[in-house]
């Protein structure tokens, strides 16, 4: 990352509410940068994809974007995995949350000197 992004993101995520809807979006960047790998390991185009799914290859970048305001469903992410040789798993992992127990431990391993 260039010194001046850098700077930029340590002054943006330093302001009130930014850090929190940065991290908001970590799992949704993260599963994009998955199926980006994906289609790179694979080596096909967004054409090439997008013919095997049977869409077009701007449907095919909307679901790779970002910026992107649809929810693919889960049987367009499953022709998407398969078109690249993969198969899609879907998981609930129950969120890690401090419990009352262990915050009462954290508070006092803080305070002492």
């Amino acid at each position: 990352m260039s010194s001046s992004l850098q700077k930029f993101r340590r002054k943006a995520l330093a302001k009130p509410g930014v850090k929190d809807a940065y991290e908001a979006l970590d799992d949704e960047f993260a599963f994009l940068d998955e199926i980006l790998k994906a289609r790179a390991e694979s080596g096909l185009t967004q054409a090439e994809v997008a013919e095997r799914v049977g869409t077009t290859q701007s449907a095919i970048a909307r679901l790779e974007s970002a910026a992107s305001t649809h929810s693919p469903s889960i049987a367009t992410l499953q022709r998407y995995a398969k078109a690249l040789g993969y198969k899609l798993e879907l998981r609930l992992v129950k969120e890690q949350r401090p419990t009352r127990r262990s915050r009462g431990r954290a508070a006092k391993a803080m305070a002492r000197p």
